[in-house]
């Protein structure tokens, strides 16, 4: 979960990039963060990931208290956390099982773990017959899919999408934002960020829009009053 009351993020160069954001978004929970480039977005991500902090307000994930996290403490944070990018970040001289284990391996796993969990991930991605293939040999959105089983592999409590339809057409997109939306009701809490407007109308979920860092907007018809630049 995340929980942020009355966050403030002023960077070294004098930019106010969030200015009081006050919003939670409870276990097990979907929404999505929507708004113009430059709105706060990605300084929200970057704060929930533990890549910077706040300057002020408070701010909780996963039970992690970020003012008063320990770098030590950090690694912990973040493997409660799976992240899914625009541009996929796959390796390409690595097989789509090997990418997918990999994610595993960074965190210690075992070899019997990883046997276990990665065919079960892939399964519930439908990449299942897909394990030994390299990405360059796959479609943008069998790759945005191994992405995401990367991102559930090691079982986190929170998957945060990052414009995960930017590469993606319509209707992988749209199949895109239904696995996610099953992947949600399998337990796990999602933020997805996105401007894309008609995919965040066809799903019946948590808008939460900003703007100029500040939120304009939180509900589930949050996105129909607001257009993104």
């Amino acid at each position: 979960m995340i929980m942020m009351t009355d966050v403030f993020k002023v960077y070294a160069n004098g930019t106010r990039a969030l200015k009081g954001i006050t919003f939670t978004l409870g276990t097990g929970e979907f929404a999505f963060l929507v708004g113009p480039s430059g709105s706060g977005k990605s300084t929200i991500i970057r704060l929930v990931t533990g890549e910077i902090a706040p300057t002020d307000g408070q701010l909780v994930v996963n039970g992690y208290d970020m003012n008063r996290i320990k770098m030590r403490k950090m690694p912990y944070l973040r493997r409660t956390i799976g992240v899914i990018f625009q541009d996929f970040r796959l390796i390409d001289n690595k097989t789509v099982y090997e990418n997918v284990a990999f994610a595993m391996r960074v965190v210690g796993a075992s070899n019997k773990e990883i046997r276990a969990r990665v065919p079960y991930v892939l399964e519930l991605v439908g990449l299942e017959y897909k394990a030994k293939v390299k990405p360059q040999e796959l479609s943008g959105g069998e790759q945005q899919r191994v992405a995401v089983a990367r991102a559930l592999v090691n079982n986190p409590a929170l998957i945060i999408a990052d414009e995960p339809t930017g590469n993606l057409d319509p209707a992988r997109s749209l199949e895109l934002l239904m696995l996610l939306q099953r992947i949600n009701e399998l337990g796990t809490t999602v933020l997805v960020v996105t401007h894309e407007k008609p995919l965040v109308d066809r799903l019946s979920q948590r808008v939460i829009a900003i703007d100029g860092g500040r939120i304009i907007s939180d509900g589930m018809d949050g996105y129909y009053n607001y257009e993104v630049e």
